[in-house]
């Protein structure tokens, strides 16, 4: 049972959270999506910087490629080629064809061919001749020949590696290397202006939770005045000193006092949803604020005078402007490098099966070459002369945009002075007025004990200590955020490292 009750009572302690301003901010920075999305902004901004700097370096790359062709190359011609593979053939023939002619020549003489045919060595010429039969070896010559000139082409392997190093891209490179890091600045300065929006919304939704809590304590209390004095009144009139009519007027201000009550838990719920939205807690969290229970409302405390060219400084819509411009005049570069001479170094190793260099035989083999290659430009319909006319005006565009931003917020930064000043009469006008109010009441409640006092005055002097309560707590809040609006002005909400 005792294990139960405290488990209960840790349970409930820690569903009750009690938060500082500097609580709700921290966790606000934690869980803002928005705020993670402008930080992937710049971790995005920082990677096109790494890419824009290695245009420094040279590219080197690796290629390879196999091909299979149906059939191979021969450097000669087909008739040419079938004479080679059947030449021995050929020859045979025209030898065969020798012999029978000779033979025919011998026996149309009879005498020669009396003296030849009886002579043994002409008959063992013309067996051994006849017997011959080279045909196969000089085809097989043939064939070789014909070989000799066939580049087997049916599986070619090729693979090249080659460099290039820019040597000059008409001031490319280091343009865009230059808009890269500027870019990155303007990710960070961007990244900025949602980090002090963010702390903005989270102070003034912490202000109005601390005057929404005021007011429902001061409804609270007033209610149970009014529910006090409604009890006192009953008793006045069952012993015949206050009429009817005196019970009903504190009545109907009590069921005012009620309703203003009940109005005010509500707006203190609301305000405390929004403010879990913000800070990224469940919307039906139990949260108490460290101020929240403050009888007097803090004052903030001004600090030194900013020069506007510091708050230029600070602001982020004022950097990223000037940041903008800088970039398009960098656009002005690149553009304009489209109309410049770009050299190029290049060196190359090929390597290749078939050997192209020594007669096409089956091994790999390859070779490298090294070169400049240089390119002008000269006529594309005046492309890159009107783009570098575009980037100019848009660089006019922003700085133009940046001078209006400068004036505008001159003149903010100069009406949330001058309102500044106005909360902080108003807040001493309504203390003073707050203080009267309190005497007054406090003087008007014995006088109505006293039953010296009429209830309509004791009603009326409860009235004004509500109003003038109820305008002290305004005008604190209205202090705090015209300090807290007048910080984002002067760009004093600064990213935490």
């Amino acid at each position: 049972m005792t294990l139960v009750l405290l488990t209960a009572l840790s349970f409930g302690m820690a569903a009750q959270q009690t938060l500082t301003l500097e609580d709700c901010r921290r966790m606000a920075l934690e869980n803002n999506k928005e705020l993670d999305q402008a930080r992937t902004k710049v971790e995005m901004a920082g990677y096109d910087r790494k890419i824009a700097l290695a245009n420094y370096f040279p590219n080197i790359s690796a290629t390879g490629a196999w091909l299979h062709n149906g059939r191979n190359l021969n450097l000669l011609p087909e008739d040419v080629s079938n004479g080679l593979t059947g030449m021995g053939t050929t020859i045979h023939g025209m030898k065969e064809q020798a012999m029978a002619e000779a033979m025919q020549a011998i026996q149309s003489n009879p005498e020669l061919a009396q003296q030849l045919l009886q002579n043994p060595d002409f008959l063992q010429l013309v067996q051994k001749l006849q017997g011959m039969d080279y045909s196969q070896a000089i085809n097989q010559i043939g064939s070789d020949i014909d070989k000799a000139f066939t580049i087997d082409i049916e599986n070619i392997y090729v693979g090249v590696v080659s460099l290039q190093q820019p040597v000059f891209m008409g001031g490319k490179i280091i343009a865009a290397n230059r808009i890269a890091r500027l870019a990155e600045e303007l990710a960070k300065t961007q990244y900025d202006q949602k980090y002090q929006e963010m702390l903005v919304d989270v102070d003034q939704s912490y202000w109005q939770i601390v005057s929404v809590a005021n007011k429902l304590e001061l409804a609270e209390s007033y209610a149970d005045l009014l529910h006090q004095m409604e009890r006192d009144v009953q008793v006045a009139i069952d012993e015949g000193v206050s009429t009817e009519s005196d019970g009903l007027q504190i009545k109907v201000k009590a069921n005012e006092a009620d309703m203003l009550r009940t109005k005010a838990r509500n707006g203190l719920t609301l305000a405390k949803m929004l403010l879990c939205q913000r800070i990224g807690l469940p919307l039906d969290s139990e949260i108490t604020l460290a101020d929240e229970k403050l009888s007097d409302i803090p004052v903030p405390q001004a600090g030194p005078v900013k020069d506007m060219e510091a708050i230029y400084a600070d602001r982020p819509e004022t950097r990223s402007l000037d940041l903008a411009a800088q970039i398009y005049d960098g656009k002005v570069n690149v553009a304009r490098a489209d109309m410049m001479p770009k050299v190029i170094l290049m060196a190359n190793y090929l390597v290749t099966n078939p050997n192209l260099y020594h007669s096409y035989q089956k091994e790999f083999d390859g070779m490298w070459n090294a070169g400049v290659l240089v390119n002008i430009p000269i006529f594309h319909g005046f492309e890159a002369l009107n783009k570098t006319r575009k980037a100019k005006a848009e660089a006019t565009l922003y700085r133009t945009q940046l001078e209006d931003a400068r004036e505008m917020i001159s003149l903010q930064v100069t009406q949330l002075r001058k309102q500044r000043t106005e909360a902080e009469e108003k807040l001493a006008m309504a203390e003073s007025n707050l203080e009267n109010a309190e005497e007054n009441l406090r003087k008007a409640t014995i006088g109505f004990e006293a039953g010296v006092v009429e209830t309509n005055v004791a009603l009326a002097a409860q009235t004004a200590w509500l109003q003038a309560h109820s305008e002290y707590i305004d005008a604190g809040i209205e202090l705090q955020m015209t300090q807290v609006n007048l910080g984002k002005a002067e760009g004093n909400y600064h990213v935490e490292e």
